[in-house]
């Protein structure tokens, strides 16, 4: 975190849990990486040493055992995407040329017998997570996946222009971007078919729902950002550019490292803290699919925190971190007034003003359509 700078426990009242299976997800998932030759050699040293099967079995602590496994390997290719691709590779400078080869990897992902990209790695692990995807879920699930591949890969298109400009965006842009770029929302569609289930549609687009996820992805990024600050702003020393929302507040806010970090942990808190009243309300009205949906992805929420804090990938032991031995209960900012950042400053609009205090929270009528 730079001299001094340490991340104090961070607030989450979602109990931890994992399943028995992630010693051999991550087996399996080394495993998978060596067979489809994911990134450099380098590069998949790295990330096969990270945990990745043990973040998995945490998102999906309750799920069918090949779904974990398919779950790891999706998001060490993501990985192989991000840190290959976007962050150390020459396409991360280059948006119209990334477009290109991420638009080539989305035909892919949309029908994995194209012939295109036959020699690559990428595509070559792209075609087998498309088949077991298929394999597991339903065609709407497998639809759902890649077009949120297509937002995912229509964000890291442009970072990478703010990455060859050097610049910084501001504080909605970034927050608006974050929620795609963080590679959560590509997710989602996993949750369901790892319980083998499909929510439906009149439920998973409601507004609320989906604002129930998009709040799940800010405290998730916040999160990531909060704990890989000492890893981004060290590796990316050398190239002079890296993209995090302390950075955003250092460059437009004027604040310190310290006081950014203060700002991004209050600002986390009091979604957390909404969160949990939305997706309560969601629930006491909700099928035992939105039910089931709801609490893994707080499973999702606590399984990033939890391996955010433990993997080596921001550990970073050869020069460590100062991270958290321990969460805590109660958050340093509860405030129920909505944050001033536009993008998402609505979703405090959702639930109904006033009545009992301890009463199970109220949707907003508009947000029960």
């Amino acid at each position: 975190m730079g001299p001094g700078l340490i991340v104090p426990p961070i607030f989450t009242p979602i109990p931890p849990a994992i399943h028995p299976c992630h010693v051999e997800a991550d087996v399996l998932t080394a495993a998978w990486a060596e067979t489809y030759r994911i990134g450099s050699e380098k590069l998949r040293a790295r990330l096969v040493s990270q945990a990745i099967g043990t973040f998995s079995a945490r998102i999906l602590p309750e799920g069918r055992e090949e779904v974990v496994s398919l779950l790891a390997d999706f998001i060490l290719w993501l990985f192989g995407v991000d840190d290959g691709h976007c962050e150390e590779g020459e396409l991360g400078r280059r948006p119209g040329e990334l477009a290109a080869e991420l638009h080539r990897l989305l035909r892919v992902a949309q029908n994995p017998e194209v012939p295109m990209l036959g020699d690559d790695p990428l595509a070559a692990g792209l075609r087998d997570l498309r088949l077991r995807v298929d394999r597991y879920g339903t065609p709407g699930q497998a639809a759902r996946w890649v077009d949120a591949l297509r937002e995912y890969f229509f964000s890291v298109v442009w970072e990478a222009s703010h990455r060859r400009a050097g610049t910084v965006p501001d504080l909605n842009d970034y927050t608006l971007m974050r929620i795609y770029d963080g590679a959560t929302t590509v997710v989602l569609p996993m949750l369901e078919i790892g319980h083998g289930y499909e929510l439906q549609p009149h439920e998973r687009d409601r507004t609320a729902v989906r604002a129930a996820a998009e709040m799940a992805s800010f405290i998730i990024t916040w999160d990531n950002d909060i704990f890989s600050y000492h890893k981004e702003k060290k590796e990316k020393s050398a190239t002079g550019y890296y993209l995090n929302v302390l950075r955003v507040l250092e460059e437009h806010e004027g604040m310190t490292p310290e006081q950014a970090l203060d700002v991004a942990i209050s600002q986390r808190d009091r979604v957390m803290c909404l969160y949990m009243r939305l997706t309560e309300a969601l629930a006491a009205q909700g099928s035992p699919q939105l039910r089931q949906y709801l609490r893994t992805l707080g499973s999702f929420i606590r399984g990033a925190q939890d391996w955010g804090v433990t993997s080596v990938r921001y550990t970073t032991p050869d020069d460590p971190a100062n991270m958290p031995a321990h969460f805590r209960d109660t958050p340093v900012d509860g405030s129920e007034e909505p944050l001033d950042i536009p993008a998402i400053g609505w979703w405090w609009n959702l639930l109904a003003p006033g009545g009992d205090a301890h009463a199970a929270p109220r949707l907003h009528r508009a947000a029960q359509n």
